[in-house]
């Protein structure tokens, strides 16, 4: 089994020519502008609504707001990134204007809309795809000089989830990552946190199965981010609604600190803060 002392992981990134430390494990914050989220679709749709959000996440101690525009629940209908980078400028805009020091992901797969993105204000991109649906993504990360996550997935939103199949998830998964994490490293892109994609692609055998193997991650030797925030990984195998996943949620990112998640991305920052303050006693 890996360890961290064979493969220490790169614990700093370099957010607009700062160094940014990722020694302690982090809280990233989720706002979703989407009128259709799985959890909290249509809650923050406007200015005010996303400030307010924003405040609060915050205040509550998160260190990175990660905001999407694009839906990638399950089944998901793309909106194509003309209407994505409508939404977002607002948003971005907004936020950098009235809380300057947040640090702002972007959740997105094309690679105009990380340009357009970063030239408003944000400071890190996230794309679900890991640089399989847009060929000019990793260029543009590399022209941008900006932190990329780089996550998994089967497919596209829309039909992820129409039966997805591996030999050996674990495996599989590793290995895409080791593939594109070499081919950034090529074109001279080496800020990268991994994500292994919980909920996209996957049925729940393989998400607990990835969740259980996480320290096998530390091969990569890249700084590592989950999230399983009130997913159906959780809601449909306890048979509540992701309304009621909180305490549910907050157990397994236990888990996935420590297993060596060094980000949680989540909906409820204040618990997962506590949750990180309380692991850091254990260590």
């Amino acid at each position: 089994m890996p360890s961290s002392s064979l493969f220490p992981k790169k614990l700093n990134i370099n957010i607009r020519g700062r160094l940014y430390s990722l020694d302690t494990p982090k809280v990233m914050g989720i706002l979703n502008i989407t009128p259709d989220s799985f959890f909290d679709g249509g809650k923050y749709t406007t200015e005010k609504e996303q400030l307010k959000r924003v405040e609060i996440m915050l205040n509550e101690g998160a260190d990175f707001i990660d905001i999407g525009a694009q839906s990638s629940r399950p089944g998901a209908k793309e909106i194509g990134a003309e209407k994505e980078i409508s939404m977002l400028a607002i948003a971005i805009e907004s936020i950098r204007k009235h809380f300057p020091q947040a640090i702002i992901s972007i959740d997105t797969w094309h690679s105009n809309v990380a340009k357009t993105a970063y030239n408003l204000g944000a400071d890190i991109i996230n794309d679900i795809s890991g640089g399989t649906f847009d060929k000019d993504m990793f260029k543009t990360i590399l022209e941008l000089q900006i932190p990329y996550i780089l996550m998994h997935t089967g497919n596209k939103p829309e039909i992820m989830q129409n039966n997805p199949q591996y030999k050996n998830v674990l495996k599989e998964v590793i290995y895409f990552m080791s593939k594109q994490i070499s081919e950034l490293n090529l074109i001279g892109v080496n800020d990268i946190i991994i994500d292994p994609g919980f909920g996209f692609g996957k049925t729940l055998e393989h998400n607990y199965e990835l969740l259980k193997n996480l320290n096998h991650f530390s091969f990569l030797e890249a700084p590592l981010l989950v999230g399983i925030s009130r997913k159906s990984m959780i809601y449909k195998y306890l048979n509540i609604k992701p309304e009621e996943s909180l305490n549910s949620t907050t157990a397994l990112n236990m888990i996935a600190l420590k297993n060596g998640a060094d980000i949680l991305r989540v909906h409820d920052v204040k618990e997962a803060r506590e949750c990180i303050e309380l692991f850091k006693l254990l260590k």
